[in-house]
């Protein structure tokens, strides 16, 4: 590593192994459901142990996160080696999370930062927490590309270098949502960043009494972006009445106090990711994180290729 590369933040990420930032040229598509779906299909990719994975929520003004995973109640810990994330999985530590929603007095609070100070927070989001090895880093952005979107690639600058971040673009498909989606296109090209694929979300609605699809927001339109802008299209999400339900109860039916759950026959005792698993999106979804992993392993493959050359 050169000296203009050794800063704190890639002394902190290190032992990153990819870095995948989720971006949404608009907002209310879904794109942290989206970024909580690839975190947790991740978690569950592999039959044995689940990688390390961690997810960092930079949408510092509606943090969604901590809701969607239950962890709403929770606070940030302060070590002698920085802030400890706090794990969804609770004692298996595999899925570590932080977001400006944990350090807040009330959920309800109001985040009105100016751009230095958005600045500020993400340099110690990304330099002063404790993430250690990660196999995954997932980062949801705020929608648009803003003062949050350039003070990360800035302060990611080395580890881009080292062809580690990659990111993942979601829309739905009418047409006011790919327009600004293109926007987010343009901005990954000006500042280099690889585009794993799209996704294209609320692709139709699922009827949960007889099944039939409607296409609410019309359909298709995620797909014919990637084939026009040839960028991979990584699969199309229909609205899921569960997974909704899932994500704003973080998982729990019953608020719990001690956070502790029963665990039944076939459960992994992670209630969000036991719930998602009985969704109809999680078998839909699963396509999607495959081609996530296929697409990063062939670009470090061909990274190493170029620097055996």
């Amino acid at each position: 590593m050169s000296s203009n590369d050794d800063t704190p933040i890639s002394r902190r990420l290190q032992n990153v192994k990819h870095i995948i930032v989720v971006l949404s040229g608009k907002g209310g598509v879904g794109k942290s459901s989206v970024s909580t779906q690839i975190a947790l299909s991740l978690y569950a990719s592999s039959s044995t142990s689940p990688p390390r994975i961690g997810l960092l929520d930079i949408d510092l003004t509606g943090p969604s996160i901590p809701r969607m995973l239950g962890l709403d109640k929770h606070s940030v810990h302060q070590s002698s080696s920085g802030w400890v994330p706090v794990y969804a999985d609770g004692s298996e530590a595999r899925l570590a999370c932080m977001s400006v929603g944990f350090l807040l007095k009330r959920r309800e609070d109001s985040v009105v930062w100016r751009g230095p100070k958005k600045n500020a927070m993400i340099r110690q989001f990304l330099s002063d927490v404790r993430w250690g090895e990660l196999d995954y880093l997932i980062i949801d952005t705020p929608p648009g590309t803003s003062d949050e979107h350039l003070s990360l690639m800035e302060h990611l600058a080395p580890l881009q270098a080292q062809s580690r971040i990659s990111s993942v673009l979601v829309t739905t498909p009418q047409v006011v949502a790919l327009m600004d989606t293109m926007k987010c296109l343009s901005f990954t090209r000006v500042v280099s960043l690889p585009v794993l694929g799209i996704v294209e979300n609320m692709s139709g609605y699922v009827c949960p009494c007889c099944g039939d699809v409607t296409n609410v927001f019309s359909t298709g339109g995620g797909e014919d972006m990637a084939r026009r802008e040839k960028i991979p299209f990584l699969g199309a999400l229909p609205v899921d009445t569960q997974l909704v339900d899932l994500l704003d109860s973080g998982g729990q039916t019953a608020p719990q106090e001690n956070g502790d759950i029963t665990t039944a026959e076939g459960q992994t005792g992670f209630a969000v990711l036991d719930g998602y698993r009985r969704t109809p999106t999680y078998a839909l979804f699963k396509p999607i994180a495959e081609k996530i992993i296929s697409h990063i392993h062939q670009s470090s493959r061909g990274n190493d290729e170029k620097q055996l050359s």
